[in-house]
């Protein structure tokens, strides 16, 4: 059996599999995606012209591929401060990310947020803790799962 240790106390493997309450839904709305679009660059019409957009077969701008960090980071709170994890925030930094698309994330949809810890492990005294977050719409239906390794790096 092995531990990781979060400001003192120990998270062992039982952690895998807990699954948080839903969160509220998340309006995606245009002017967000065309921000965040021109904040990382992306110059793709589709993303902040509705018409360009449109041609392509979208109701509205569709969102770049990693615009769902801003609906899961948000999420991602609800594991990042469960006391019962434990987790020292000061001592964070992103491992890795990926993203599995049923598909795109466009302007005015609502999207609803499930994380769940599905792997909890330590090397070389750090301590490594991958999310699976669904996004989905408020009814159900599946729009990108997000995978997300947080490093909690050890003391010394």
């Amino acid at each position: 059996m092995f531990c990781v240790y979060f400001r003192g106390m120990s998270l062992d493997p039982s952690f895998v599999g807990r699954t948080y309450p839903p969160t509220a839904p998340y309006q995606v709305g245009r002017e967000k995606i065309r921000e965040f679009a021109t904040a990382i660059g992306a110059t793709e019409p589709a993303h902040h012209d509705p018409t360009a957009a449109r041609a392509l077969g979208h109701p509205d701008v569709v969102a770049p591929p990693t615009f769902p960090v801003l609906v899961t980071m948000a999420a991602t709170r609800q594991i990042v401060e469960d006391p019962d994890l434990g987790v020292d925030y000061s001592r964070v930094v992103h491992g890795d990310q990926r993203f599995a698309y049923t598909r795109p994330v466009v302007a005015g949809d609502e999207l609803v947020c499930v994380n769940t810890i599905e792997d909890v492990s330590t090397r070389g005294g750090h301590g490594f803790l991958t999310t699976r977050t669904e996004v989905t719409t408020p009814d159900g239906e599946s729009v990108v799962t997000v995978w997300s390794k947080i490093v909690v790096r050890g003391e010394g």
